[in-house]
């Protein structure tokens, strides 16, 4: 009866474990990196890039009064052999582009 009960008790852990582990992996904020790749697909849409960057550490930006926190970056982009560079802030939690502008 011991070794049964050792047996469900290991089940059950293994279980709620792995339950826990799936909810927490939904609940996770994006990192830099994936952030910075979503919005390089995004730019890509409209021609090539020539560099990006992003800083690590998020911020907090207000968009249409709403607050965000979120990753700023950068895009340079060669249009016509002109070089253009764009601002841009990705959501921490969608990974969505909140706003993006053209720099001088």
């Amino acid at each position: 009866m011991k070794k049964r009960n050792l047996i469900l008790a290991a089940s059950l852990g293994i279980a709620v474990g792995y339950l826990l582990k799936s909810q927490l992996d939904t609940k996770q904020k994006i990192t830099p990196e994936k952030a910075l790749s979503n919005a390089k697909e995004a730019f890509k849409r409209n021609g090539p890039i020539s560099g990006s960057w992003i800083y690590m550490k998020p911020e907090e930006v207000e968009k249409n009064g709403l607050v965000y926190e979120a990753y700023r970056g950068g895009i340079t982009r060669n249009i016509d052999g002109e070089s253009k560079q764009y601002e841009f802030y990705v959501d921490l939690e969608t990974g969505g582009i909140i706003a993006s502008t053209e720099t001088a």
